[in-house]
């Protein structure tokens, strides 16, 4: 008999993490650690000895795109599923080009996560099917027109935290950065997005899509 798929839960709601773990544990998967964020994802990895990790990509503090930088950083052989309420192409395109093998929406069917779940373990990339189609229409018509798409992987992950109200000093606390390196990503936000602003900012970020709605 084939040992359980072990999976590393990391998402800021607690619901989100009740539901996966009953879908996982049914389907004879082992959550063996539930993180809140994605600081205490890293921090369990090296411990936790995880299959693969479900990396939720908006959570306060290090978000998801920052965490599976890191986690390759440490562990080339990390197999990440990138998790995102989000269907927009950008949020996917990021989270793949940082090393995560597979995306899907957290409004997918509950088999289809069980199939991501099995394809990453196994080193097999896995697309939600509307997201793949999102990126091969995005190919086809040419780059993307997001501003975002102007950002760094860091200016990205600093960008979005400011859209959802973040101050300078909560994002280089989360992100261990100093005030003033999270100030020099700010003005190149700023610049790159004709922002001037952070209410502003947020508002770029709700027109595409980076953002749930409120």
């Amino acid at each position: 008999m084939s040992l359980p798929i072990r999976c590393l839960l990391c998402d800021d709601h607690a619901l989100v993490r009740t539901g996966f773990r009953c879908l996982l544990s049914n389907a004879g998967m082992e959550v063996v650690f539930e993180a809140e964020h994605g600081r205490a994802a890293c921090e369990a990895y090296g411990r936790v000895q995880a299959d693969v990790v479900l990396m939720d990509l908006s959570m306060p503090g290090m978000g998801g795109i920052d965490a599976i930088q890191w986690l390759l950083s440490h562990d080339k052989r990390a197999r990440i599923l990138a998790l995102s309420a989000h269907e927009d192409h950008v949020h996917a395109r990021r989270a793949l080009r940082a090393g995560a093998l597979g995306y899907l929406s957290k409004r997918s069917a509950p088999e289809a996560l069980i199939a991501a779940v099995q394809h990453t373990a196994q080193g097999r990339r896995y697309l939600d099917p509307a997201i793949a189609q999102a990126l091969a229409l995005a190919e086809f018509e040419g780059e993307s027109r997001s501003p975002a798409e102007a950002l760094s992987e860091r200016e990205f992950s600093v960008f979005l935290q400011l859209a959802r109200g973040a101050s300078v000093a909560q994002i280089a606390e989360a992100m261990i950065l100093s005030p003033s390196t999270v100030g020099t990503h700010l003005y190149h936000i700023k610049q790159k997005l004709a922002a001037s602003n952070q209410s502003e900012l947020t508002l770029v970020a709700l027109r595409w899509g980076l953002l749930p709605n409120p």
